[in-house]
Parts: structure tokens; sequence; C-alpha cells
């Protein structure tokens, strides 16, 4: 009785200085909206072509530092002392689901079209270079190096959660390993709002993808005119299920629902690759890998000073920048479910199961749409540049066999995808503005709900007023600050393993039954 009056305790300057925040700058880019868009994007293109050079730098160093974790000696550091809360593949399936959202969806299909029509390294367009080269950019950006910068957060968050007992799930309290006792004054309570800003940017991106796709094929199957009722009414069938997976807890919402997601995700990548053309996207995809995996390095440090073609720019450090605004998210919801998990163990899995569920989605989607444009079976960039990307995909799904069951099933596991990203996302913003958790406690129902409750009415007024734009440009405009807040999370965690293993002595774990 006592753990379940203590996880009901909020901390109340995090909880309201977060509210304000968000309301005031809600508010002001609304008021401001004709101004404000285009200053966040003369920002936004200012961080991307002014600071390229330190965001390939970060992701590429976040890689070196985590093999050398993997390969030395604290890799065998066990984040708890008990035995894992969830199986592997429920393990897998949160982790994944968490990070991908209906991104992955759009952007298999898309991303790989926009590479055909605009090539890096001064191909040329709608050549068979370019297409040689579409599938491999995306698997590389939606690879090892995105996955990178989920994990060194995700690592250093367990540790101060499961070894060094710190019960807070926040940002600041992981870094108190360097600031010390300013991990509770002023410095930490910025991370903190930063992060939980860097949330609500990050859920002004998922809308701004989801809900178009999902209201195009909703249109497309029932006949139902776009309108702002129809995209309303998609908040709402969403809210629902993410509140409910939320409200249910870690154990009996978060993991049944992203077991659930993984299943039907696989399902419909093996309909794809079955009913489509088998052998073209099996070899592609083979090709494709090669590609990305010779050619590493240089697309990790790519940023084309020389011609200024700015696709390094508007694609990688972009995404770079996106990734890492929402990556302390990811780590706060990652590390919660990774207890008994060794470092080594934590990292190979994030890294191998994040980036084998993109590369098996941009092989599958992206190989069959590509197959698409080269065979003349639908001109994508057509239908792309003429109607948008919503429509394409609708064009795409209906090529396919049986397109009058994968419609609806595409719907069905749109709701699902995103619900994942938002019912983890729910529960980590209650995490941080709770006080203490200790153990398997979860943050207060109530508390979850009020969160769910906060971003479903955020999402409605962004839509009425067209702001998603303007507030996803802000998220990734978070990745600014968010660079130091990677730079102390990573020598907190080096000052944590040097002190509490001097000898560098480590016991290597005994294998679990």
């Amino acid at each position: 009785m006592e753990k379940e009056m203590e996880k009901v305790k909020i901390d109340s300057l995090v909880f309201w200085s977060s509210l304000i925040v968000i309301a005031i700058a809600i508010v002001s880019l609304v008021v401001f909206k004709d101004s404000a868009e285009p200053l966040m994007n003369s920002i936004l293109k200012g961080i991307t072509h002014q600071l390229d050079w330190a965001f390939q730098f970060l992701t590429f160093g976040l890689f070196i530092m985590l093999m050398w974790l993997v390969f030395s000696k604290y890799g065998n550091v066990k984040l708890g002392e008990e035995a894992p809360e969830f199986s592997t593949f429920s393990w897998g399936a949160m982790l994944f689901c968490a990070g991908m959202g209906t991104s992955i969806m759009f952007w298999s299909m898309m991303e790989p079209i926009y590479y055909y029509m605009g090539p890096p390294f001064g191909i040329e367009p709608l050549s068979n270079e370019a297409a040689n080269w579409s599938v491999a950019y995306g698997m590389f950006h939606w690879g090892i190096s995105a996955w990178c910068l989920y994990a060194m957060p995700t690592v250093t968050i367990a540790y101060s959660f499961f070894v060094k007992k710190n019960h807070s799930l926040k940002i600041s309290t992981a870094c108190r390993g360097i600031l010390g006792k300013h991990a509770d004054g002023f410095l930490g309570q910025a991370i903190d709002i930063l992060v939980i800003w860097s949330l609500v940017g990050g859920l002004g991106t998922s809308l701004g993808l989801g809900v178009p796709m999902v209201s195009t094929v909703i249109g497309e199957v029932f006949g139902v005119q776009q309108s702002m009722t129809l995209s309303i009414v998609i908040i709402v069938i969403w809210t629902v299920i993410f509140c409910a997976s939320a409200y249910l807890g870690l154990y009996k919402g978060i993991r049944k629902l992203s077991d659930w997601n993984v299943y039907m995700a696989l399902g419909l990548a093996i309909f794809v690759l079955i009913a489509g053309p088998t052998l073209f996207i099996l070899s592609n995809f083979t090709n494709s890998f090669g590609i990305m995996l010779q050619n590493f390095a240089m697309m990790s440090f790519y940023t084309d000073p020389i011609n200024k073609s700015g696709f390094p720019q508007a694609w990688t450090v972009f995404y770079w920048a996106w990734f890492a605004a929402t990556a302390p998210f990811m780590g706060l919801f990652v590390a919660r479910i990774s207890r008994g998990r060794t470092i080594r163990e934590l990292i190979t899995h994030i890294l191998l199961w994040g980036s084998l569920g993109s590369w098996i989605y941009f092989g599958v989607f992206g190989g069959y749409t590509i197959n698409l444009q080269l065979t003349d079976k639908l001109n994508v960039v057509d239908v792309l540049n003429n109607e948008g990307g919503p429509a394409a995909v609708v064009a795409i799904l209906k090529t396919l066999p049986l397109s009058e069951i994968v419609l609806p099933f595409f719907i069905v596991l749109g709701f699902i995808f995103l619900a994942t990203s938002l019912d983890s996302a729910t529960y980590i913003l209650s995490a941080i503005a709770t006080k203490k958790l200790e153990g398997t406690q979860e943050p207060a129902r109530w508390h979850r709900m009020l969160w769910g409750a906060i971003l479903a009415a955020i999402a409605v007024a962004l839509l009425l007023i067209g702001g998603l734009n303007v507030i996803q440009t802000s998220s990734v405009i978070v990745s600014v600050p968010v660079i130091i807040v990677y730079l102390l999370l990573a020598t907190s965690l080096i000052r944590w393993l040097k002190k509490d293993y001097p000898n560098g002595v480590i016991k290597p774990l005994k294998e679990e039954e």
C-alpha cells in the first residue's frame, strides 16, 4: 500500500514547468505562425548546413563508443540483479515499435523514390545507378547509425536506474555522474523540460506523417472524403488505443500491443515478399545491403562541401538531428524495460533488433516500390509529384493482389504502429514527472491518462491551426542542445564505470537457464 501511494506522487516542479513551457511555446507558434514557420525553417537549414560535421561525428563517435563497450570488460556489467522482466521477443518488439511508429511504413516506400529522383554523389536522376542506391541509402539512414543514437542514452539511463539505484526516470538523473548536485537543480530541470518538449515535437512528426497517410487509405477503402473531421476522428481513435495500452501498463498493455504490432508488420512484409516479385526483392535487398556496407564510412561522413548538392544536409543530417531529438525518450523507455540485461546484451539487441526491422521493411517495401517504377507497372514518381506521398502509398498498395484486404489491414497496422509509439511516450512523460519509481513500480494510472489527454488535445489543436509542421521543425531544432546532453551522458557513464570497477574486475555472468 505504501508503494502504491509513492508512485502517485508527481514531481510538481517538472510537471507544471513542462506544461507552462509547452503551452507558451505552442501558443507563440500558433499566434505567430506566419512568421514562425519561415523562421523555424531558416534555423533548421542553418543547423543542417552549419552543423553537418557535428552530427556526422556525433553519430559515428557513438558507434565507436558503443562497440568499445560491447567488446570491453564493461560489456559484462549486469543492469540490476534481478532476472529480465520480459522475454527477448517482447523486449525487442517494444524497443522497435517505440522507435519506429508509422514513419517506417511511409518512408520504406517513399524514401527510395525520393533518392531515385534526387540521388547523391552527382548521380544522374532517374537512372539505373540512382535505382541501385535508392534502397541502400534508406537502409543506411534507418540502420545501425540511427539506432546508435538511441542506444547511447539507453545504456546510461539503465545503469543509473538499475545499478546506481537512482530511482528516477529522468535524463538529468542519468547525468548525475558528471553534473553531481547540479542534476537536482535548475540545470537538471532544464534538461528534463527539454526532453519533454522533444517528445511533444516527436508527436508532431509522427502525426504529421501518420494522419494524412491513414486518412488517405481510409478514404480509398470507405469512399470517405478527406476532411478535418476525419483527421480528428483518427486522432481520437489513436488516443483511445494508446491511452488504454498505457493505462494497462508495461506488462498487460504496451508489451502485448507491441507483440501484435510486430506479428502484423512481419505478416504484411512476408505477404508483399511472396505476392510481389520475390526474386527481385531478395536480389535487390542483397545488392543494397552490400552497397550500404561497402560505403558505410563514406555515407557516414558525406557533407558534399564542394558541389553543395544539399543531399546529405536534407537527408542524413536531418535524420540524425531528428533521431537525436527523440533519443532521450527512447533511452528512458528502453532503459525501463531492460532490467537484468548486460550492457553488451542491451547494446547488441538495440542495434540488431532495430536495424534488422528497418532493413526488412526497406528491403521488401522499398524493393517492391522500385520494381513497380522500373517495370512501368506504376509510375510512382508521377503519383508522388502530382498527388503527394499518402496518395502514392495507396497507389502502391492497390497494385498488390487482394488489395481489398491489404488496405484495411494497412489501416489497422498504421493505428497500432503509432499507438505503440504514443503509449510509450505517455508512459515516459508520466515517469519523468514522477518523483520516485522503485523496482517494478509504474507511474500512476491517472498520471498516464492525464498525459494521454494532454497529447491528444495538443494534436487536435495543432491540426486545426495547421501547426504540425512548425512543431516538427522545432523538435529537430531541439537536437542542438541535445548534442551537449549526449556528451554529458557519455561522460557520466564512463565516470561511473571507472569508479565502480576501479580494478577492472567484472565477474562473467553465469549462463541463465
